[in-house]
């Protein structure tokens, strides 16, 4: 079931989400409509304690062809009458004109993509260039068919990576990697991503689904919410610490919570050896930044 335009949302019994971007005739081109569904489904929708993690793929035979570049006007819907600099973004990020004319769109995209406290999967069926490649890179795992290409192909529409992908790209396949793939603007085949470590592992087309569904559910049947999110926020924002003392602090504050709350079922199920109830809930996470 789904009340968006561009995308379908099915959960199942454990709580494994599937996200389909639903624009076929078009190749699921990105478009501002898009923009808005992805983020408002990312803020929203996979919040909800019932879903575990999220697998995001394609329908048809493409995963996402890029923007759509068959809009009137600015196609990446921003405001050409506004002449922004960084000391004006920062300050009035969330305020208009700011938010929806200067703001990257798919960079709110992933925002709300690495920002979801659970596993996220992307199950790159087909072509994705553009914010198609880039938009995964902010999910935690990327799996492919044998029929995937992908590109970051922006010098060859004289426009720059987005998404927040200088961040991301980097630090999933090295900026040697990185700066290649930015600068060729090559198409890559699913081999290629694989050898550059941009993707976990490739399938045949019918497996592929089905490979990151169940990845997805080995990740969340039997396991504790809260674990998991902090798990999540520990990985991504000590990575990038400068002295691991940031990382002792953080983890200190996540190890006592966890104990004193999913931790005490977990080490009662290991003593009685059954399976874990655990009641935690990723809405309700302790603070540990």
């Amino acid at each position: 079931m789904s009340g968006y335009e561009t995308l379908t949302w099915d959960v199942d019994s454990d709580g494994v989400a599937t996200l389909t971007l639903n624009r076929p005739d078009a190749l699921n081109a990105f478009d501002l409509t898009m923009a808005r569904e992805l983020e408002q489904v990312f803020l929203t929708d996979a919040r909800d304690d019932a879903v575990r993690a999220v697998v995001v793929t394609g329908a048809g035979r493409a995963f996402c062809a890029g923007m759509d570049l068959s809009a009137e006007g600015n196609v990446f819907g921003l405001d050409e009458s506004v002449t922004p600099t960084p000391e004006d973004l920062r300050a009035h990020l969330t305020e208009p004109p700011y938010h929806d004319g200067i703001r990257d769109t798919g960079g709110r995209v992933t925002l709300a993509i690495h920002a979801l406290p659970k596993p996220v999967i992307a199950a790159i069926n087909g072509p994705a260039v553009g914010i198609g490649a880039t938009m995964t890179l902010a999910m935690d795992l990327r799996l492919a068919s044998t029929k995937a290409r992908i590109g970051f192909v922006f010098g060859r529409l004289g426009v720059v990576p987005e998404a927040c992908s200088s961040w991301f790209l980097p630090r999933i396949v090295g900026i040697q990697q990185a700066l290649e793939w930015v600068y060729s603007a090559d198409i890559l085949t699913a081999d290629q991503a694989l050898a550059g470590r941009l993707l976990r592992s490739v399938h045949e087309p019918d497996y592929l689904v089905p490979a990151a569904q169940e990845l997805a559910r080995s990740f969340v049947v039997d396991r504790s919410p809260v674990a998991l999110a902090l798990a999540k926020q520990l990985l991504y924002r000590n990575g990038a610490a400068a002295d691991p003392l940031e990382a002792h602090l953080s983890d200190s504050l996540a190890m006592f919570y966890t104990s004193i709350g999913d931790g005490v079922e977990g080490v009662a199920a290991f003593r009685e050896k059954r399976a874990p109830r655990f009641a935690g809930r990723a809405s309700d996470l302790p603070r540990i930044f």
